[in-house]
């Protein structure tokens, strides 16, 4: 009998009414992924969160489930929020590194790769949007959100509404989650002994 080999990393995406954008991040992540050295002799999953999607993005990521054995779909019967979701995902991800991503195609999924040797040094790496369009007004609220968090919380994390995050498995296993705080992975992180970098 033989033992099943373990992800080596494990996508976990919440998808609230993303239909247009499935194919093309299905793509994508596949394409990054199985170019990764470590995907040669391990297998790697991507665990799509349909958080109550209501335009036909459910069929279509059970569809993609047939088509690709690396993904996995677990729905909700209602919408229930994106703390909710990552937590669903984190329960159920197998792999020994867990990213955290958006439907929304605001990430190139190639960034996970430039985020991966930082987890080789770190429990919890963070994504930082350097080139947002912001508005000016949003891009002071930033600002200012950061120097008091930095402030009060010590963290040093820039943009912690980034969902592009690579935590070691030991960290979402440790993590209680409530709704919102998604918001605050680092700090939770942080509590519970675990180093965070950003990149």
């Amino acid at each position: 009998m033989t033992v099943p080999v373990r992800p080596w990393i494990s996508v976990v995406i919440p998808i609230k009414d993303e239909r247009d954008n499935l194919p093309p991040l299905t793509e994508q992540l596949l394409k990054v992924l199985g170019t990764h050295e470590r995907s040669r002799t391990t297998p790697f999953e991507i665990l799509y969160i349909d958080d109550g999607s209501t335009d036909g993005s459910g069929a279509l990521m059970d569809n993609l489930a047939a088509q690709y054995p690396q993904i996995r779909v677990l729905h909700f019967d209602r919408n229930y929020g994106q703390t909710s979701a990552f937590d669903a995902g984190f329960r159920r991800a197998q792999g020994d590194l867990v990213v955290t991503l958006d439907g929304d195609l605001q990430f190139d999924p190639a960034d996970i790769l430039t985020l991966l040797p930082l987890a080789s040094q770190y429990d919890l790496v963070c994504g930082w949007r350097k080139d947002r369009h912001d508005n000016l007004v949003r891009k002071l609220s930033s600002r200012i959100a950061y120097v008091f968090r930095s402030a009060v919380l010590g963290d040093r994390i820039h943009d912690t509404g980034c969902s592009l995050k690579v935590f070691r498995r030991e960290v979402v296993e440790k993590l209680q989650l409530f709704e919102g705080l998604h918001r605050f992975f680092p700090e939770l992180a942080k509590m519970h002994g675990f180093t965070l970098t950003e990149g």
